[in-house]
């Protein structure tokens, strides 16, 4: 799978701000028919969405949009 651009990423972002979908607590609440439902969404969409949420999981979501990576190990 090819890395996703950032623009392709806000992009997404926009989708879930518009379906009510703006908080890390949302995001990872969000499940298939969930996903679903927002308008618009596509199969690329989904795959985004399941980085977003594993990204924001391990505190890394500033590095991911970003297409860095976190160098800080966890100490």
């Amino acid at each position: 799978m090819s890395k996703s651009t950032f623009q392709q990423k806000t992009k997404l972002m926009a989708k879930l701000f518009d379906s009510g979908c703006n908080t890390e607590k949302k995001l990872q609440q969000l499940d298939m028919e969930s996903i679903l439902k927002i308008p618009g969404i596509t199969i690329p969409d989904m795959a985004l969405i399941i980085e977003l949420q594993k990204e924001t999981k391990a505190n890394k979501l500033f590095s991911y949009l970003g297409g860095g990576t976190d160098e800080q190990s966890g100490t």
